[in-house]
């Protein structure tokens, strides 16, 4: 891809895709402009070979794509430098903060996409979802996609259902985590060594996750082959529900849809 691409804002997810991005060989590093207030953040990247620029107006006056990585708090001001660009292709990395939105900063039609990464993409093993309204075309959503790839699967998913995507892939690492350490916690009262029950569940949820990804079954019918009647599984399946394991998941998810909501104005 024979284009710029610039970073505003270099936390862990910023610096996560764009270091992904000069290691895939498909970018002079030179082209990758990157941005933040803390210079600390942008270290490794220069030591990449990526450019290292002084504020977000630069980056958006040099490139032909811009990520706009900042936490949702900061887009007002952001926007508001920037206003002044309206060439770059704008993709939105932040939950809550709608196309509209960015677009209403601009005094022209500008082209937004909205993508919805989560944390695994840390590791080259995240889940995008991505979304575009006109003026931004169908190759510009391509350009966008071809950019997550290099940190994970993409989805191509209409805005109107971004705030449950938050919700379902862009949130969930947290829910994962927490069932990760609650499996741990019961096998340490066990006797089982605690880093020994973290690889061990760890792994556990990463192969599960992969038995539905790959065999296409329904995770019901994968649930059914583990459960033997009368047997441990089912045991540990019934306490599941009847301590709420299933309600209290899509009552959190439900709160979580709802504030992505509240914080785009809807």
């Amino acid at each position: 891809m024979n284009k710029k691409i610039g970073f505003i804002g270099a936390g862990n997810m910023g610096s996560a895709i764009a270091e992904r991005l000069i290691k895939s060989g498909d970018f002079h590093a030179s082209d990758i402009l990157i941005t933040d207030i803390d210079s600390k953040k942008t270290d490794k990247l220069a030591k990449l070979g990526a450019t290292i620029c002084e504020n977000a107006e630069f980056v958006a006056k040099q490139a032909d794509i811009v990520v706009l990585a900042v936490k949702p708090y900061a887009f007002k001001y952001l926007l508001n430098s920037i206003s002044a660009y309206t060439n770059p292709l704008y993709i939105s990395i932040a939950a809550g903060i709608t196309i509209d939105y960015i677009k209403s900063f601009f005094s022209q039609n500008v082209r937004v996409i909205r993508a919805m990464p989560n944390t695994p993409a840390l590791i080259g093993e995240g889940v995008t979802v991505v979304s575009y309204k006109h003026p931004a075309t169908q190759q510009d959503e391509s350009l966008a996609c071809g950019i997550f790839e290099k940190v994970g699967m993409v989805q191509r998913m209409n805005e109107e259902y971004l705030d449950s995507i938050v919700a379902l892939s862009g949130s969930s690492p947290a829910y994962v985590y927490i069932m990760i350490e609650a499996m741990a916690d019961a096998a340490v009262s066990g006797g089982i060594d605690r880093n020994v029950a973290y690889k061990l569940a760890a792994q556990a949820v990463a192969g599960s996750a992969k038995m539905v990804l790959q065999t296409g079954l329904h995770p019901a019918v994968l649930k059914d082959n583990v459960c033997s009647p009368g047997g441990t599984t089912i045991k540990a399946v019934e306490m599941l529900e009847e301590k709420g394991f299933r309600s209290a998941l899509i009552s959190a998810m439900k709160e979580c849809s709802k504030r992505s909501a509240q914080m785009s104005g809807k």
